[in-house]
This record gives C-alpha cells, structure tokens and sequence, in this order.
C-alpha cells in the first residue's frame, strides 16, 4: 500500500480490511469462497456495470474474482478514492 502514500493504514477486522488515510476509504471483504468484493468510497462517480453503487460507508462496491481483474481502471478506482479521504 505503500504506492498510496506513506499514511495509509490497513486495518485488519473479523470480516474485511479497512484501508485508511485520513478516514476509510476502502474495505475489502470476501463474501464467498471465489470473490473478493472492494467497497470505496467515490462520492459524485457515476456507477458502471463494473462499478456498482452501494450504500453504507462505502459508495460503490466491485467485484474481484481472480488477479487478472486487478488492473488499472481498479487500482485508479483505490488511487481517487484515497485522494478523496
């Protein structure tokens, strides 16, 4: 996490991560056995078929199922949302 910046802090829970700046600005959970699910929060973002809207503390969640699907619209997801914290 250290490309994000040097005052990112994750923060491991009973079900997910938190990853935190300032305040929260990502959670990852795994809510089954084949898929991780990343909550950030991008408040304004227009949700896409990918980036689906939630509600709770996080504004949009998306779905990870494998590496290949780490890539970088994601990790510019995490980036705008760090910046938002």
């Amino acid at each position: 996490m250290s490309a994000f910046g040097p005052d990112v802090e994750i923060a491991p829970k009973k079900t997910s991560v938190s990853l935190r700046r300032h305040k929260q600005f990502a959670v990852i959970e795994a809510p089954s056995a084949t898929r991780l699910q990343l909550g950030v929060n991008l408040r304004g973002a227009a949700p896409t078929e990918r980036l689906r809207a939630a509600g709770g503390m996080c504004t949009h969640r998306v779905d990870v199922a494998s590496a290949e699907e780490i890539d970088a619209e994601l990790v510019g997801w995490l980036h705008e949302a760090y910046e938002e914290a």
